[in-house]
């Protein structure tokens, strides 16, 4: 057995780390190698562009967040959908660096690694709940209560809303979200 996998893995760590601790603009190949005490030619070998190691960094959010999603197991969908859609402004705030770079697709193109077929799962997870609360043929409804819940936790990750609406209660927000798209007639 090589070391291959674990020094790979390493890597990715090392990049999630430097990520969640100074941000996407201290995530060159080179602070990556020194946070995981190799070389700074080692990354290439495994990720042959910095691209490559970016999306696998963001992969390995996107599969953090499924795995949260996961957790939520409560028998009534609506119950699922709303504890699922305040985890995922949660996992925003939480982890706002990683929330950015799992959605940068523009930055991550062209990394040798399909990131969409990472995120599609996760998407479909989210759709599904949506659909086990109501009719949604065209899916109309699950895009709109994403892209919502998205704009919601963008701005939270932020604190944009700080100061200009300091008293916004984010959990309300989520909420009346998550309810304006179920009670929808039309999607």
């Amino acid at each position: 057995m090589t070391d291959d996998g674990p020094l790979q893995e390493r890597l990715v760590d090392a990049g999630v780390a430097l990520l969640e601790q100074a941000g996407a603009g201290q995530l060159g190949l080179r602070a990556i190698a020194r946070e995981a005490g190799v070389s700074h030619g080692a990354p290439r070998r495994w990720f042959p562009t910095h691209r490559s190691l970016l999306a696998a960094i963001a992969a390995r959010g996107i599969a953090d967040l499924t795995t949260r999603f996961a957790a939520h197991t409560e028998s009534d969908p609506h119950a699922r959908l709303l504890a699922t859609a305040a985890d995922y402004v949660a996992f925003a705030t939480e982890r706002p660096e990683m929330f950015a770079l799992m959605f940068r697709h523009d930055l991550l193109e062209g990394s040798g690694r399909n990131l969409r077929e990472n995120a599609r799962p996760l998407y479909r997870t989210w759709a599904a709940l949506v659909a086990a609360c109501v009719p949604d043929p065209t899916g109309s409804r699950a895009v709109g209560l994403w892209a919502n819940l998205h704009g919601i936790a963008t701005l939270v990750a932020n604190r944009t809303f700080e100061p200009i609406v300091p008293e916004t209660d984010t959990e309300t927000l989520v909420a009346a979200a998550v309810s304006r798209y179920l009670s929808e007639t039309t999607a």
